[in-house]
């Protein structure tokens, strides 16, 4: 499963609207917009990568409170296993009415064996 996929999963179930990139329809008081930072392959063997590197920021909008919430989000991603990078208060957007804050995260798969496009035999 992607950090994305988790991620999306893990923010709904606490009673978040959640989209990836934008927000497409009208958004309800509190929101949050997922954006891949970066993937990137990581501790090669034998030429090959070992480990696939996902990063992604979560920016949560809410017109109230945001603190509980983002408290919230961010015990989900560390009692999941996932890394927390970079967390930050972007500002209260005055045309909005939003709180903005962001939340970086990143998650290190496993890679499985693979040829790559080459025979290893």
């Amino acid at each position: 499963m992607s950090l994305l996929s988790q991620l999306k999963t893990m923010i709904e179930s606490l009673g978040v609207s959640v989209e990836t990139g934008v927000f497409s329809d009208t958004p309800p008081d509190r929101y949050a917009v997922l954006t891949p930072l970066a993937d990137s392959y990581s501790l090669f063997s034998d030429n090959a990568p070992g480990q696939d590197i996902e990063e992604v920021r979560i920016s949560l909008f809410d017109k109230g409170n945001y603190l509980e919430i983002k408290k919230l989000i961010e015990a989900s991603i560390l009692s999941s296993g996932i890394t927390i990078t970079d967390r930050r208060y972007i500002g209260f957007e005055t045309d909005t009415l939003y709180h903005h804050c962001a939340v970086d995260v990143a998650q290190n798969f496993i890679m499985e064996e693979h040829t790559y496009g080459t025979d290893r035999t």
